[in-house]
């Protein structure tokens, strides 16, 4: 679905449903240029995250955290996060923005770390917090794991490190960049249903 737009840009009800889909094969593929999307928390702090799981009836988002890095602490329970979405080939950039819940224990948190792979698991072995000073340059891995991936047996270690991000998702602005004129169109949940209108670019 890169490469340009391949539905009618002016139709409201088409770019909801590719707008999701692209969501959806962002998660599913590392090539996707909305795998790894710009995610701000209420701190003011930017990062490039990993989409790991998207629920388009829920209009639901996941990422994966460490609990002991700033933005858990920033988002907590309930905080305000924005994630930007762009895709140059396709000229299209989103921009999403929702309620934010950092979950590190439970059904959910259990769920998608036993469905993470040790390469991803590798990441919560750190025995000190992320954005903890060092006096030299570091990946903050015990020094057998700059080597090599953990087993799962030994992944384990990591998972009281662990925390899911989810944002529930409130407001969708989709702008499509075009030299013939651009489009842009938002869309706001409103109790279980999304609303969509048009805005001026």
């Amino acid at each position: 679905m890169t490469g340009g737009l391949s539905i009618p840009r002016d139709d409201l009800d088409a770019i909801a449903t590719d707008l999701w889909a692209r969501l959806v094969r962002g998660k599913a593929d590392r090539k996707s240029p909305w795998h790894t999307p710009v995610v701000g928390t209420a701190d003011g702090a930017l990062r490039v995250m990993v989409l790991r799981h998207v629920d388009a009836v829920a209009g639901a988002l996941r990422f994966h955290t460490d609990a002991r890095a700033p933005k858990a602490t920033a988002v907590g329970a309930s905080a305000r996060v924005n994630i930007l979405f762009y895709d140059a080939g396709a000229k299209l950039q989103l921009r999403c923005s929702g309620v934010g819940r950092i979950a590190a224990d439970g059904g959910m948190a259990d769920a998608a770390w036993a469905a993470s792979a040790p390469s991803s698991r590798r990441c919560y072995l750190a025995p000190t917090a992320p954005s903890s000073r060092t006096d030299a340059p570091t990946s903050g891995l015990p020094a057998d794991y700059d080597a090599r991936l953990p087993t799962m047996a030994e992944s384990e270690a990591g998972r009281g490190n662990f925390a899911a991000l989810t944002i529930m998702l409130d407001r969708i602005d989709w702008l499509y960049l075009a030299h013939d004129g651009h489009r842009r169109a938002l869309f706001e949940r409103q109790s279980d249903q999304w609303a969509g209108c048009w805005l001026v670019p």
